[in-house]
């Protein structure tokens, strides 16, 4: 029997985030993530800002567990902290922080929700199934982006589309603190493998995503895990198949946006 090919190694390193604050820099230490107070200060001329004309207005603060029961305007994704230290997507190191997530939220500056067929506006706890797959933890910290569009954009796909490259440009000033951590101080260390067994069945798992337009979207191959920029839509490609690894998938080379 031939043996086994070893086609790629994926490590990935979490760190846990105990505590989030508003701080002069963006960094960690002791477990306390500090997001510096002015991080959203001229993020839409960033160069990679796409529509920077259709966002009104831009707020974030920190949500902890027992401050759930409270209003947020429709919700347009859920997304973890992670980013590449070595290699691509796929293969190499990632250093994820877990015990935190980022939730995008958003509106019209009129007060209408962004949505296509329904909006999740309201109390967060009540709207929201904490501790399932793709929601945070019920001890999860969340890291909240609101964003205000101009009126006519929250049921128009650019509106989401700028949403989501704003809040995945924001999230990368932590990721490139997450770059310099050193690994050995993580909290956790997993290691996978894609691999080829030759004689072995071949099993191919097929996943529907979504694609259709405004919030039910799916990016995929973006420059960082679980995130936008470098990326490309479902939709602008066609909703055609994609094949993607394993190992790819684990390190979040699709970003569900809806």
């Amino acid at each position: 029997m031939e043996q086994e090919i070893n086609l790629r190694r994926l490590v990935i390193k979490t760190f846990h985030i105990n505590k989030v604050l508003f701080g002069e820099r963006t960094y960690i230490k002791d477990k306390v993530l500090y997001i510096r107070e002015n991080i959203l200060e001229n993020v839409l001329d960033h160069e990679e800002m796409e529509d920077k004309n259709l966002i009104e207005k831009l707020n974030i603060d920190i949500i902890y567990p027992h401050q759930r029961h409270r209003f947020v305007n429709s919700i347009m994704d859920f997304s973890p902290i992670a980013t590449k230290v070595l290699g691509t997507l796929g293969e190499g190191i990632t250093h994820v922080l877990t015990g935190v997530q980022v939730m995008l939220t958003g509106a019209e500056k009129g007060g209408i929700q962004v949505a296509e067929f329904g909006s999740s506006e309201g109390i967060l706890d009540e709207q929201v199934v904490f501790g399932r797959r793709g929601t945070p933890s019920e001890n999860d910290i969340i890291i909240h982006l609101n964003v205000t569009l101009k009126d006519g954009e929250a049921t128009n796909r650019p509106g989401p589309m700028a949403s989501h490259r704003v809040c995945d440009l924001i999230v990368q000033e932590i990721r490139n603190y997450m770059k310099k951590m050193n690994g050995r101080f993580c909290d956790e260390k997993h290691e996978y493998n894609d691999r080829i067994r030759p004689g072995k069945k071949k099993v191919v798992i097929v996943k529907q995503v979504a694609g259709q337009g405004c919030m039910y979207d799916t990016g995929l191959f973006a420059k960082e895990p679980g995130g936008l920029v470098g990326g490309k839509s479902i939709i602008d490609m066609g909703n055609m198949p994609v094949v993607v690894s394993p190992n790819e998938y684990r390190d979040g080379i699709l970003r569900s946006m809806n």
